[in-house]
């Protein structure tokens, strides 16, 4: 009987409110519509440093343990955060880059990110103000 009550919480634990869809955002100066998967990978591990219009791209996220931040990695770029970490400490060290911006909470990203000229991030969707970029 005891698996039964064990297998009812593991499965709510799937449908939680903190299961909300995430999606990115940038500044409106950004005039595309959407991003390959590719591109947003190359974007957030900071390999890609322009837009098409060679606006300089300034990214920002939220900290490594934060729980959008984690849903953001594994949902929409499709790698675990730790991964992403590895890419940017690995440029960070070697002088080739540089890790992104660092927010304290979505709402602060929000808010940088409709200040900032060519910048890109994410939010848990419905809860943004700002220009969202769809996946394709």
């Amino acid at each position: 009987m005891r698996r039964f009550h064990y297998l009812i919480l593991f499965v709510f634990s799937f449908t939680s409110p903190a299961s909300q869809a995430v999606e990115i955002i940038a500044n409106p100066s950004i005039k595309i519509e959407s991003l390959t998967i590719s591109r947003a990978r190359n974007i957030f591990s900071m390999r890609a440093r322009n837009w098409a219009n060679d606006t300089p791209i300034k990214v920002y996220v939220l900290d490594d343990n934060n729980d959008l931040h984690k849903q953001f990695s594994k949902q929409i770029l499709g790698v675990f955060p730790y991964k992403l970490r590895r890419v940017w400490d690995r440029n960070t060290f070697s002088g080739t880059g540089q890790a992104p911006t660092t927010v304290k909470s979505e709402a602060e990203m929000i808010k940088v990110i409709s200040s900032t000229k060519g910048a890109i991030g994410y939010a848990n969707k419905g809860n943004v103000n700002v220009h969202v970029i769809k996946i394709h």
